[in-house]
């Protein structure tokens, strides 16, 4: 190593030892992160992701598990399109320069999920007024598009399960989610309960994911959360 250089070892309470190396002026050359340990100049974006999709979740999650009686989603369409839709799907383009496939491909998906889902609910779009005549029919083509979701987080699901437990559980608990939203579509008179109490559980494992990843991405973190990642040889 050279003499500009001094080498650090990290370890954190996930069990996996982070290597940091930092130059003179005390910045870091590379930034690691329990999701994500690819050596990059650029800051890692898991956490912007994580608390992004956690937190539009969770109020989307509350409105259908008619938290203080509220049953009209609409007043997520702002959250749905900046922060879960278009934060979301930055922080997806900017895992791709750091390698990390994974995280680009979910980040970008769940940005793209919550942009379409706004629009649907945006007046203006006129996506509800084509079913204007045919309401029963509405109800049956979000459960559609609901089911391909629950498709699309069953696969992300399967590619967890050498990432971490955290993830696992995240993952798990997402596909439970849409499945039971989407299947609340289907069946008339319905109730979406159950589907809001599983997303509420599943935006708190997201939150804990996401903290985790800010805790360990600081040289000095008041404290570690273990997320159990698995080691690979």
């Amino acid at each position: 190593m050279a003499d500009s250089e001094k080498g650090t070892t990290i370890a954190t309470n996930s069990g996996v030892d982070h290597h940091r190396t930092y130059a003179d002026n005390g910045s870091a050359a590379y930034r690691n992160s329990p999701t994500s340990p690819v050596k990059t100049n650029i800051g890692n974006p898991g956490t912007l992701g994580l608390f992004s999709f956690a937190s539009t979740t969770l109020i989307l999650s509350l409105y259908n598990a008619s938290a203080r009686g509220v049953n009209t989603p609409n007043v997520v369409v702002g959250m749905a399109l900046f922060c879960g839709g278009l934060v979301q799907l930055l922080a997806g383009m900017w895992e791709f320069p750091k390698g990390n496939t994974f995280g680009a491909t979910a980040f970008s998906s769940y940005g793209a999920f919550w942009l379409s889902y706004a629009t649907i609910l945006i007046p203006g779009s006129g996506i509800s007024d084509a079913y204007a005549d045919v309401v029963s029919q509405e109800p049956n083509a979000i459960g559609i598009f609901l089911m391909t979701w629950m498709t699309v987080t069953f696969l992300l699901f399967i590619a967890s399960l050498r990432k971490n437990i955290g993830f696992i559980a995240l993952f798990f608990f997402l596909t439970l989610t849409f499945m039971c939203l989407g299947a609340g579509n289907f069946v008339v008179a319905s109730s979406l309960t159950p589907g809001g109490a599983l997303g509420i559980i599943t935006a708190l494992i997201a939150y804990y994911v996401g903290l985790s990843e800010l805790l360990a991405s600081e040289r000095a973190a008041v404290v570690g959360l273990p997320i159990g990642v698995f080691k690979h040889d």
